[in-house]
């Protein structure tokens, strides 16, 4: 495929139309010392990796294959640890591990991990004690703490932030290499401390019918299941921060097309996919598989719009679309958009984001999501999608590999007065290890009805 209009398209003609979400830096010069530094610096990622992505995710589009897309919230530069990356890794496995054991079908990871440092906010200031400074916009914009100096947006951070994603993706890289996800030693991925004997008993029970299954096959054929050692691992993050997105931009001549080379899938979120803004017009001259998520605020006409601007040749793989209704509008507002999309004529990836729809607030304040209405919402996914004649192929979720309490049930049956124990996020509440194994053994379960 290659972008269309490419006589109107630039990297930075974006910058001709309104963006939303954008910091604002006091000084330009700084900023813009800063973004030609990124600019000279390597990719992240290669064309190849991010062409293989498109394939896959083709076929996952065809029914062929499922997405397991997940990650934190908002990654943190002083969390860029090994062992870290290694639980969050491990998590990631494990969870397609029960999906291809209960599907039957291959499953495409991607992490929203090695570059997910910027974050949309419903308000440019914040409030605290009659003091308002700047929302803290994730760590590739300004830090947390709640002090002016802090707060103000720091061009340098864009380069912390390309150096944390570099570092985060090679040790990712490191790991899958040196055999840490083979297929015949599941038993790598244990995260060690997952004590619930239920969900500990199921899991094992299903490495070792995959780990027999291998054992039976390669001794019947005396050879050696190749893709059972290594997987494939992609990353992913949503591309909001304009100008670092636009440093990454690389034309490629041998492909003769456009790359965003800071990550292999970049997203543009509900809150910046307005037809005639910034992230759209940008999104449209890459050639990346993209996302696009859609909520109750999108109505037909704008999804069709977006539908047909952001993959005018109806390139398999190339898009797609993250519905993230809610448990309480996911009946009413997916069959339209379903539908929607089918008037244009054009094929798109479905996945199912259950998180961010789910979000409530508890009486002390903290920002909870409850796993009963998660899988709620994934069951009506499931279900509406098979109605429909349509294809539910992924889910993409908020986790961590890490025994935080920030989701309540789960087979822990975490309640509200639980959260304060390790709430550890500093924008949106996440699934803990067992919560992301569990709702794995559940979606796997749940498929099967309507395969």
């Amino acid at each position: 495929m290659r972008s269309t209009d490419t006589n109107s398209w630039h990297p930075a003609s974006w910058q001709s139309r309104k963006a939303a979400q954008q910091p604002v830096y006091d000084d330009p010069a700084a900023l813009d010392r800063a973004v030609a530094e990124l600019a000279r610096l390597p990719p992240i990622v290669v064309s190849w990796e991010v062409e293989n992505l498109r394939e896959r995710l083709a076929a996952v589009q065809r029914g062929e294959g499922f997405l397991l897309q997940g990650g934190d919230c908002a990654e943190s530069f002083t969390e860029c640890e090994s062992d870290r990356i290694a639980k969050q890794l491990k998590v990631l496995l494990q969870m397609s591990l029960v999906l291809l054991s209960g599907m039957k079908r291959p499953v495409v990871r991607i992490g929203r991990m090695a570059g997910q440092y910027a974050k949309p906010r419903s308000a440019d200031l914040e409030t605290r004690d009659g003091v308002t400074l700047p929302a803290y916009r994730g760590d590739i914009v300004n830090r947390s703490e709640f002090t002016a100096e802090a707060r103000r947006p720091d061009p340098q951070l864009l380069l912390r932030g390309y150096e944390r994603a570099a570092l985060t993706l090679n040790f990712v890289r490191a790991l899958v290499d040196g055999g840490f996800a083979d297929l015949h030693h599941p038993e790598y991925w244990d995260l060690g401390f997952v004590r619930h004997a239920p969900l500990r008993e199921a899991y094992e029970r299903t490495v070792h019918a995959i780990a027999d299954a291998l054992d039976f096959f390669e001794s019947l054929s005396g050879q050696k299941v190749h893709e059972a050692t290594r997987v494939d691992f992609f990353a992913s993050h949503e591309g909001l921060h304009l100008l670092y997105e636009q440093a990454q931009t690389r034309f490629i001549p041998r492909q003769n097309r456009w790359y965003n080379l800071s990550t292999h899938m970049p997203w543009i979120g509900m809150r910046t996919a307005q037809l005639d803004g910034a992230h759209v017009e940008y999104f449209r001259g890459i050639s990346n598989p993209i996302g696009v998520k859609i909520g109750a605020a999108m109505d037909g006409p704008w999804l069709q719009e977006l539908v047909t601007r952001l993959n005018p040749q109806n390139q398999p793989g190339r898009l797609t679309l993250i519905h993230r209704f809610g448990v309480k509008d996911t009946e009413r507002l997916l069959p339209a958009a379903i539908e929607a999309v089918r008037r244009t004529g054009h094929t798109v990836l479905w996945c199912c984001d259950p998180m961010h729809g789910n979000t409530e607030t508890t009486t002390g304040g903290l920002k909870t999501r409850r796993f009963e209405n998660i899988l709620r919402e994934i069951d009506l996914a499931f279900t509406i999608h098979a109605q429909m004649g349509s294809y539910l192929g992924g889910v993409h979720v908020e986790l961590t590999g890490e025994d935080v309490t920030e989701c309540t049930g789960g087979a822990r049956g975490l309640t509200d007065a639980d959260l304060q124990r390790a709430y550890r996020s500093q924008v949106d509440p996440r699934l803990n290890y067992e919560q992301a194994l569990e709702l794995a053994m559940l979606i796997s379960e749940r498929s099967k009805r309507h395969s």
